[in-house]
């Protein structure tokens, strides 16, 4: 059962962090083509794009629960997939005689079915995990420290996310020390910068709450991933 003043509604604001959520996921991928050194540490570019995802995540939950949050993690999904065959189709046509940026294209834009695969199974279950543990925590603590709630959902969402990514993308093609230390610096960082950016979560979630008048609560909600 969900308790607030109004009830959830699709407003404005709920359509703009619902686009920011599909750009940020979208452009991650994209960007996570290329491998940076961090502090003698290798990790993807989209390290440092892909955990605000998780930021407009926690707000979505938050402000409007669980069921609207879900409806904007499948809908960032479904975006990510046209992308992917718009990328495809545009690789596959041919390119006219005087361009040479063939092999520029399929470096960035031709990512190998293995690597899409982990990316869409490290997204789903992360975000969706990490919306659920947030619920969850909201009923708990009453709506109390939210700051525990995002960095608590953060550590279990985003660690499943990095563990199914890496292990599905690289393993076998790596050593398990070097795979292991991906994992760990991915998760660590992540969960850094969600850290950090929790004062800016409280400024956020506070500011779209009073503008929309609403809070949800939810006591009870489907744990099945595909239940909008």
């Amino acid at each position: 059962m969900s308790y607030n003043t109004t009830g959830p509604k699709i407003t404005s604001l709920f359509i703009l962090f619902a686009a920011l959520f599909a750009t940020l996921l979208i452009t991650s991928n994209i960007v996570a083509v290329k491998i940076v050194n961090v502090w003698g540490h290798i990790v993807p570019a989209a390290v440092f794009l892909f955990p605000a995802t998780y930021i407009i995540g926690d707000i979505l939950t938050e402000v409007y629960g669980l069921r609207f949050a879900r409806r904007v993690i499948w809908l960032g999904f479904l975006c990510n997939v046209v992308a992917l065959i718009g990328f495809w189709i545009g690789g596959i046509l041919p390119a006219a005689s005087f361009w040479q940026g063939q092999d520029s294209y399929d470096s960035i834009l031709g990512n190998t079915p293995r690597i899409v695969m982990a990316s869409f199974a490290g997204y789903l279950a992360g975000e969706l995990l990490n919306s659920m543990v947030l619920a969850r925590l909201k009923v708990w603590t009453r709506g109390r420290m939210l700051w525990m709630r995002t960095v608590s959902s953060t550590v279990v969402g985003q660690g499943l996310d990095t563990i199914l990514f890496i292990c599905i993308a690289f393993i076998g093609t790596m050593s398990n020390s070097n795979l292991i230390d991906l994992v760990i610096t991915q998760w660590i960082f992540k969960v850094i910068y969600e850290t950090l950016a929790t004062p800016l979560t409280y400024i956020l979630v506070n500011k779209v709450k009073a503008h929309e008048a609403m809070d949800v609560y939810e006591d009870e909600f489907s744990v099945n991933p595909f239940s909008v």
